[in-house]
């Protein structure tokens, strides 16, 4: 028997609107009825599916549309947009340290700058701690190559601190990085994306400022 999401498209249950699964959480009861993301869409059970976005999660819970789309009584806690943002930021940091082993990040002011300005890097990633000079230098070299190049500037993210992205290659604090290209550099972009499109964080142009 075809599951769930073979059998429907895939709509968010507080716009009613269709979406690609990855601009979609999914969400399943877990068995004492709380309500559980399951970003890999692979938890057995009905799920029920939500724009990957905050604001929308916060108006499907303060709606109450759960229990409405899983069809049964279900336990939503005031923090699951919360809950979310942490699975989103555990994932893109599971991700950055895959990468860090396959070779596909570079860490360093300096070294990050020479990954940008030679056209390797793919993104690059700033603490959300870091020194606003820091920032602006690479953000130089973004907008250098990208006018050269005449192409989009490459994304900048602000996923986190500088102590958990140093400790998710197990090194010390990390304040700028580079993503390289390949299929490592690839998977954690796309990790980083979710984690920004959740948050409404732009990537573009220079760096949004830390919260």
């Amino acid at each position: 028997m075809a599951d769930e999401d073979e059998m429907n498209p895939r709509m968010c249950v507080v716009s009613r609107q269709s979406f690609e699964p990855d601009q979609l959480i999914r969400f399943v009861a877990a068995p004492d009825g709380s309500v559980v993301p399951d970003l890999k869409r692979k938890l057995p059970g009905r799920g029920v599916h939500v724009e990957a976005r905050r604001e929308v999660v916060e108006l499907a819970v303060k709606r109450r549309l759960f229990g409405r789309g899983l069809k049964r009584e279900v336990q939503v806690g005031a923090d699951l947009p919360d809950v979310v943002d942490s699975v989103l930021e555990r994932s893109a940091l599971g991700f950055f340290s895959l990468a860090r082993k396959a070779g596909a990040v570079v860490t360093g002011a300096s070294r990050v700058d020479a990954a940008v300005r030679s056209g390797a890097a793919i993104a690059v990633l700033h603490a959300r701690d870091a020194a606003p000079d820091g920032v602006r230098k690479i953000d130089a070299a973004r907008f250098a190559v990208a006018a050269m190049e005449e192409t989009e500037q490459i994304p900048a993210y602000r996923p986190t601190g500088s102590g958990e992205l140093g400790l998710a290659i197990g090194g010390d604090n990390v304040i700028h990085a580079a993503v390289l290209a390949g299929e490592a550099g690839a998977a954690l972009v796309k990790r980083l994306e979710a984690l920004a499109g959740y948050r409404g964080e732009s990537t573009v142009g220079r760096a949004s400022p830390a919260t």
